[in-house]
């Protein structure tokens, strides 16, 4: 059998991508031999910023975002709306409503769905938490923020009866989010739009 054509650190860097979103085999081998290219421009500082990330970027303890501070720079700004929390299924979520600046309160990310055919149940999520931060006197309205997919209903479903006995506005994003979307993949008008006609449940 002929010996292989790609060394032991080329096949690993291979595999590794491999296991990035949206890559596979093919595509990893393409995105390695563009990096053997482009080593000073672009390898290079991205094995450093890997590093750099790996070191230094933590989840959030009070809201679950990623940043290279504790508590992160969206829960520390003074300026946002501390009455109003908004919940998403995952960073990108947050990420989404930011980029279209359609929310000017505070974030919970839940770390996923749930989703009993995954095994993934209450525990598995942030819930607890979030259930403690709506118990402060800041928190008066919570916008669930989560895909209209079957899981996405799911959670919003078991939020909303966990949180109706609380002293809350409870609201959930309106128009504009077709069921089966994913927030990351939503233009800025559509969910500045959504956010604005947000609606009680």
């Amino acid at each position: 059998m002929p010996a292989s054509p790609i060394g032991p650190e080329l096949q690993r860097l291979i595999d590794l991508l491999a296991k990035l979103p949206g890559l596979g085999p093919r595509s990893a081998k393409r995105a390695a031999l563009y990096l053997l290219k482009k080593r000073e421009p672009v390898m290079q500082p991205l094995a450093f910023a890997l590093s750099d990330a790996a070191d230094k970027v933590t989840g959030c303890s009070e809201c679950g975002n990623w940043d290279s501070i504790d508590p992160c720079a969206v829960c520390v700004d003074e300026e946002r709306d501390r009455s109003v929390l908004c919940v998403v299924e995952d960073v990108s979520g947050l990420w989404a409503l930011e980029r279209a600046g359609a929310h000017k309160g505070l974030y919970h990310v839940l770390g996923g769905l749930l989703s009993p055919l995954d095994g993934v149940g209450p525990d598995d999520l942030t819930i607890g938490r979030l259930i403690e931060r709506t118990k402060t006197d800041e928190v008066k309205e919570v916008v669930i923020a989560l895909a209209a997919t079957v899981d996405g209903q799911t959670t919003a479903h078991y939020l909303m009866e966990h949180l109706e006995s609380a002293d809350l506005r409870v609201t959930r994003l309106s128009q504009g989010v077709p069921v089966g979307g994913e927030l990351d993949y939503l233009d800025e008008g559509t969910l500045a739009a959504a956010m604005k006609t947000r609606r009680p449940v």
